[in-house]
């Protein structure tokens, strides 16, 4: 059965929204890595909530940038977004495995001023997609 573009864009929207609450609990409990890994996971599930509701039914791929690129052919204020948010996709992997830092482990390396930007830039993709799939 194929589900309502709307509806699921409304859905991943949903769940992006949630991990952004559970995003901030890690960063008031010292989660640095942690917060900075689901920030760009908020983003990722965004952009799907907003590529779904345009009618997309297979929506892949981990990558904000790429992700922003392909809503950019949908509306023209997601490529004004991918230049500031693209550098989410760095918090990908090396937030979770110690063999992608050399030398020291993720929960060493992000800080309490990292987690707070990248949160913000995560903020900048969930305003901007609410503004466009609540429309």
């Amino acid at each position: 059965m194929k589900r309502d573009p709307g509806a699921e864009g409304l859905r991943w929207l949903e769940q992006a929204e949630a991990d952004r609450k559970g995003a901030q609990l890690l960063l008031d409990g010292g989660s640095y890595h942690l917060a900075c890994f689901i920030a760009q996971q908020i983003a990722e599930k965004a952009l799907k909530a907003f590529i779904y509701a345009q009618g997309e039914e297979i929506v892949v791929g981990h990558s904000v940038e790429a992700l922003s690129r392909w809503a950019a052919e949908f509306d023209a204020d997601f490529e004004k977004l991918r230049e500031a948010v693209a550098p989410l996709d760095g918090y990908y992997l090396p937030t979770r495995y110690p063999n992608s830092l050399p030398d020291s482990i993720p929960a060493r390396v992000y800080t309490l001023k990292v987690a707070e930007e990248v949160l913000r830039m995560s903020d900048q993709v969930l305003h901007l997609v609410r503004e466009k799939i609540k429309k």
